[in-house]
């Protein structure tokens, strides 16, 4: 039988997303093995973290950066403001980013939807990214969700909000890996790499 403490912390890790019970277990082993000038970094870093970090007022990205209310990426005047690119979460903009193929805007949904229950539907930004294309001069919206059944069902769902705001929706290309090889395809990504060829 594990002790209060050691079994509260464990529950904390385990709601962290894709954290199991055991997964969490072992964080908390691991910090228990950790001399405690090194933990008590990790909850000041916590506690900082809740303090100096905030969301931007126009596309919900994270980031410290004293009184301004939008992003580095929103206020640089470099960016093209006409294309949006709507993603479900903050990993998904630094995948994008990484690329450097795209100069555009983003806005985060706060994920995706899920066999498109009202519940779910609600937790999302939908009013929030409505307000952003009916404010902005986009001439592209890119709903770059994943390639999942839920991501799916979520692009379909922002087509139809969007259509009546927006001149051109367009989804991210889908298909082959760089480096695979046809036999080891699925039906559904050689299906998809047919539908979205150059």
């Amino acid at each position: 039988m594990l002790s209060p403490s050691i079994q509260k912390l464990i529950d904390l890790f385990a709601k962290f997303p894709t954290v199991g019970p055991r997964t969490a277990s072992r964080f908390v082993f691991y910090l228990i093995g950790q001399p405690k000038e090194k933990v008590k970094e990790m909850a000041q870093t916590l506690i900082d973290l809740k303090n100096n970090i905030k969301l931007c007022g126009l596309c919900f990205n994270p980031f410290e950066n004293g009184d301004e209310s939008v992003c580095p990426i929103c206020a640089d005047p470099s960016r093209d403001k006409k294309t949006l690119c709507v993603i479900e979460k903050e990993s998904d903009l630094l995948s994008l980013e990484k690329t450097g193929q795209y100069k555009g805007l983003y806005f985060i949904l706060g994920g995706a939807v899920s066999n498109l229950m009202p519940e779910n539907i609600q937790k999302l930004r939908i009013e929030e990214l409505k307000q952003r294309v009916e404010k902005g001069v986009f001439e592209e919206i890119i709903l770059a969700t994943n390639p999942t059944t839920d991501g799916q069902a979520t692009s379909l769902y922002l087509r139809q909000i969007l259509k009546p705001l927006a001149k051109k929706i367009v989804l991210l290309g889908r298909g082959l890996p760089l480096g695979g090889e046809l036999e080891y395809a699925d039906e559904e990504t050689l299906s998809s790499a047919i539908e979205n060829r150059k």
